[in-house]
């Protein structure tokens, strides 16, 4: 006569929680895969990487030879990047919608929030590989401009680093944020890199704007973050400008998207 061992019903349970529920660490690692997936996501990644270079090529041929340092190299290479990754934190979040996706990902991961986190813990482990991208980029340029009679000084601040860091992330969130607010990949791409502009040229040209531009327009208040040094007053109206451009477009899109019916 055999016996036989009966599972705890909780622990069955929990066993098929656990199945059910992928951690985050793997539906980040999931995000991170569907960044180059898609053919508009790899070539937007590869012109990502050309434009970085090809600003180091331009600097290296007319920037004159006391110029071409660690640092002259690292910033400018930033600039492409702040601009397009941001469209790929879009891509990666109204993708979902557009190519009707949605619903096989909520049935696999029926919390929501779960997914949102995941997409946006991968476009910041995208931000922060980009600024490694753009040491690179600048290392190999001033190693080029120390054969070729340029200054090739190594000398790079933390602080400028560390500054780096913040615009990045901050620009991709952005990104994120207005993709999960207007899903719609066209009009969000449009309002991320068009509203902030508008924003920035009604500042300059009503004068009662100009007070509040200073606050909210990004192009001031990120400026100062590609320095070395950031007083306590510059650090305040960059975080006033995220809360407007980042904070609140990711809040109300989180709670749209949390709320939206798939279908």
């Amino acid at each position: 006569m055999s016996t036989t061992t009966a599972t705890p019903p909780t622990a069955a349970a929990q066993r098929r929680a656990d199945v059910r529920r992928p951690s985050l660490p793997r539906l980040t690692g999931v995000e991170l895969r569907k960044l180059v997936d898609t053919r508009a996501g790899l070539w937007l990644l590869i012109t990502i990487g050309l434009l970085a270079a090809a600003l180091v090529v331009v600097q290296l041929i007319w920037a004159p030879d006391a110029e071409q340092t660690f640092p002259n190299f690292f910033l400018p290479s930033m600039l492409p990047i702040g601009l397009l990754l941001p469209v790929l934190g879009i891509l990666s979040i109204t993708s979902e919608w557009s190519q009707r996706s949605a619903l096989t990902t909520f049935a696999l991961v029926p919390r929501r929030g779960r997914v949102v986190a995941a997409k946006l813990a991968a476009m910041v482990l995208a931000a922060l590989a980009s600024v490694l991208v753009s040491l690179g980029v600048a290392a190999v340029g001033n190693l080029v401009a120390g054969v070729t009679g340029g200054a090739a000084g190594w000398r790079l601040e933390g602080s400028l680093l560390l500054h780096a860091v913040v615009l990045q992330v901050a620009n991709v969130l952005m990104g994120a944020g207005f993709g999960l607010l207007l899903v719609n990949t066209p009009l969000a791409i449009v309002g991320y890199l068009l509203l902030p502009t508008l924003w920035s040229i009604l500042g300059e040209m009503i004068r009662p704007l100009r007070g509040p531009a200073g606050w909210l327009d990004t192009g001031r208040t990120m400026e100062p973050l590609l320095t070395a040094d950031v007083t306590a007053g510059q650090w305040g109206r960059f975080a006033v400008s995220l809360l407007a451009w980042l904070v609140v477009p990711l809040v109300a899109g989180l709670v749209r998207t949390l709320r939206r019916e798939v279908s």
